[in-house]
């Protein structure tokens, strides 16, 4: 990880002018393509807005529509479906295969040779799943070896993703096919639990009413192939007790599926640095998009594979990839094509600086909330009642998290792996 005053790669598109942002903000990167630092940004903005609490706003107003909507889609569902808090962590991995394209143009540029960038990416790779291992073992007296979070997720398909950005587009549409197809198979072929099995051990009420049953069943939370894969690879390392279940049900396997993801991502890469008119782009995403939500749907509503973002089923890989393609093609179509930019500059400056922002909100939460607390009084958060504090207080974190940033962004400090 390094700390520089260079900005991030250039993601080139000749067609994109550069970027508008406010007088007192410093000058755009030439020829960047905003709207994806737009989309990261937004991204970015949604995972660290669980600082605003909403779903306890809603627990405390169970009356309120309104409030129980937010908390609800700042909130992971129990086991299928989808909220907009569980689009985050795909997204994210989406984001990462659609600047891949532009950043292997930028070094080819450079004149780096094929084995340095791929030797720099498994290096990248190595860093990412570190980081991701350090930040889930703070407050614990040792390192905490787990792998289902977004950085460890992405940093076990990202070397893997980076030797198919060097393929044609052609052998990357197969090798996700493949990666679907097999995953779908080996959860299929694993053995349902023996009639009798207690659910309870391994986390899992008896009575959980989303329970799944038929061939559906196959996709069960920690009863499946990836919890059964953990229970033996997780205790090859040193722990505090040993392995028995993730409370969540989430899996180390889930990279794989993840790695679909970020191959959906590479392709739409592809498809921006491609010969296609603007609005041929567009189409191209939307019509995709449409695609990946309606087939990832009837997969799971026919039962052949449920959607499931815990366990990254690959129904789950196209439907919520449907999804990310969507948003591409509406920001890109506002801020590249409509040329609407201004609007958007508050997701530039935490989109420009996603890997501070991550770790900001994962180090720094707990010491600001002090710190405003502190300085402000107790019970400075609390003047429209209790049920509003935890959002206030929130929202007051959430400013100095954006404070921070704004500071870097305008000293052109961008933190890269």
């Amino acid at each position: 990880m390094s700390t520089t005053v260079v900005p991030p790669p250039e993601l080139q598109l000749t067609a994109a002018p550069a970027a508008i942002a406010p007088p007192t903000a410093a000058p755009p990167v030439p020829g960047r393509l905003m709207s994806l630092d737009v989309y990261r940004g937004f991204v970015m903005f949604l995972m660290v807005a669980e600082v605003l609490r909403l779903a306890a706003v809603a627990r405390a107003l169970p009356q309120s529509a309104f409030w129980g909507f937010l908390g609800y889609h700042q909130s992971h569902v129990p086991w299928i479906g989808c909220s907009l808090h569980d689009l985050i962590q795909p997204s994210f991995s989406f984001i990462v295969g659609v600047a891949l394209p532009f950043s292997l143009a930028a070094r080819r540029a450079k004149g780096q040779s094929p084995p340095r960038m791929v030797l720099h990416a498994f290096w990248r790779a190595f860093i990412l799943i570190w980081l991701g291992i350090f930040l889930r073992s703070l407050g614990r007296p040792g390192l905490n070896f787990t792998f289902e979070d977004t950085l460890t997720q992405i940093g076990l398909g990202y070397g893997f993703l980076f030797l198919l950005a060097l393929r044609p587009m052609r052998e990357q549409w197969l090798a996700l096919g493949a990666i679907l197809a097999g995953y779908w198979a080996a959860f299929a072929l694993y053995p349902l639990p023996a009639p009798g099995f207690d659910l309870a051990a391994v986390g899992v009420p008896n009575d959980w009413p989303h329970l799944l049953t038929g061939f559906a069943a196959h996709w069960n939370k920690n009863t499946n192939l990836a919890w059964a894969f953990d229970q033996w690879f997780l205790n090859l390392f040193p722990r505090e007790r040993p392995f028995v279940f993730n409370g969540g049900g989430y899996a180390t396997l889930s990279f794989l599926p993840t790695l679909g993801t970020m191959i959906l991502g590479l392709i739409a890469g592809g498809i921006l640095r491609g010969d296609r008119t603007p609005w041929a782009r567009v189409r191209w995403f939307l019509a995709a998009g449409a695609i990946g939500i309606a087939a990832g749907w009837v997969l799971g509503w026919l039962g052949v594979c449920p959607v499931v973002k815990r366990i990254w089923t690959p129904s789950w890989v196209l439907f919520s990839g449907g999804w990310c393609l969507l948003l591409l093609a509406a920001l890109y179509a506002v801020i590249e094509i409509g040329g609407w930019r201004r609007w958007a500059f508050a997701l530039v400056v935490f989109g420009m600086n996603s890997i501070a922002a991550y770790c900001i909100a994962h180090l720094w939460e707990d010491f600001i909330a002090r710190a405003l607390a502190q300085h402000l009084g107790a019970n400075a958060f609390a003047i429209f009642g209790p049920a509003y504090e935890p959002l206030l207080r929130g929202a007051a974190v959430l400013a100095v998290f954006w404070l921070i940033l704004y500071w870097m962004h305008k000293r052109r400090i961008f933190l890269r792996i």
